[in-house]
């Protein structure tokens, strides 16, 4: 849904139009999965799919919420009475915002909001970084916060961890709010240092599938959470602040002082290794070896099927096909359990490379993915 559109239904909703549009993309992460939240590397780009929100203040402490992808009816809150955990529907995202930037100290009165989003959900794209951030830079704007784009990013973690209730890292809210259009955003998750690296892959004639396997997932369910518990747990028996710590010439002396600790030691293993696997990734692209990064995303999709142990069957399906019909490298992507798969390919490859993983699906009595070309794009922003 384009920005008129989106203006128009405010005005239809709430008698007058916007004070302004914003917009915030879903991201597709090349490399470094499960290492945010371990104060590690990571190395995400922005699609061009995006949350689009037209917005106005209100001084009367309520808070309007409606969005073109759920039903027809205007949700109102009142700001005194927002509170974490007592929200599990879609509005818990926007008015999660609210609450952290009002607990931050932020003078917000109230907004009129309407949201449009075309970020495929639970597909492992960020769908809900990208609905934290739009609002989160509107009001931003309104309330003329003054914030850092870091800033905001910290904030909409907050609202996805403490009033959502999903413990997730950093990374998804940052490249929503961080990312330029043709690169890849190399981030350091522990002091938030940045590095916009090139990477134009129609330049060289490759392209990056993303293949939604439309098995979806909630990074609130349990499964995530019992990870993230198991890394918190490997970094106090090793005696560190964080698995970012344990230097990659140091695992096997770190997996060994774990002994029979094994569950603990495959996370280890996989958070350290695809730290290294991150820092590669970027040494590649520098050195104009673009094509050399397909061996790295593959070994990384081994490390969090075997180690992590997120993956799942069509996931599996995605990469064993697409590298079986030539592709380059192929890994899943976002947080496991469903979602998507990354297939870099030569572009001459693509129609058939599509095609072969259309048909392994059908074979296998899935349901038929969904297949789209991930362009490095623009970050968070408003575009009226």
């Amino acid at each position: 849904m384009g920005a008129q559109q989106v203006q128009e239904r405010f005005a239809e909703l709430y008698g007058a139009r916007p004070e302004g549009v914003w917009a915030a993309p879903g991201r597709v992460n090349l490399i470094g999965e499960h290492t945010d939240y371990n104060d590690g590397f990571v190395m995400p780009f922005a699609l061009p799919h995006q949350a689009t929100a037209a917005v106005s203040r209100r001084t009367d402490g309520v808070l309007r919420l409606h969005s073109a992808d759920v039903g027809d009816t205007v949700v109102e809150l009142r700001l005194d009475s927002l509170a974490p955990g007592g929200d599990q529907n879609w509005t818990a995202y926007p008015a999660g915002v609210v609450w952290a930037l009002r607990e931050a100290g932020h003078p917000v009165t109230g907004a009129d909001v309407h949201l449009a989003s075309t970020v495929p959900t639970g597909a492992g794209l960020s769908s809900s970084a990208a609905l934290e951030v739009v609002i989160a830079l509107a009001l931003d704007d309104l309330f003329d916060l003054g914030l850092q784009r870091r800033q905001l990013a910290r904030l909409c973690q907050r609202a996805e961890n403490v009033y959502v209730g999903a413990p997730t890292g950093i990374m998804d809210q940052t490249a929503s709010a961080c990312c330029s259009e043709g690169h890849a955003l190399f981030l350091d998750t522990r002091d938030l240092s940045q590095r916009q690296i090139p990477f134009d892959l129609a330049a060289e004639g490759l392209r990056l599938l993303v293949v939604d396997t439309q098995v979806k997932h909630a990074h609130s369910g349990g499964e995530y959470g019992k990870r993230r518990a198991g890394c918190e747990k490997g970094a106090a028996l090793l005696g560190v602040d964080a698995l970012r710590d344990i230097p990659y010439d140091g695992l096997d002396a770190a997996l060994a002082r774990l002994g029979d600790e094994e569950e603990v030691a495959r996370l280890v293993r996989h958070v350290v290794t695809e730290d290294r696997r991150v820092e590669r990734v970027v040494s590649l692209l520098h050195a104009g070896e673009t094509r050399a990064i397909g061996p790295v995303l593959t070994e990384g999709h081994a490390s969090l099927r075997d180690d992590f142990r997120i993956s799942c069957p069509e996931l599996d399906l995605v990469v064993d096909t697409a590298l079986s019909h030539g592709a380059l490298g192929a890994r899943m992507t976002g947080g496991g359990f469903g979602g998507s798969a990354i297939v870099l390919a030569e572009a001459t490859d693509v129609p058939a490379l599509t095609k072969a993983i259309e048909e392994a699906f059908t074979a296998a009595s899935c349901t038929t993915p969904r297949i789209f070309e991930a362009v490095p794009s623009a970050g968070a922003r408003r575009v009226v």
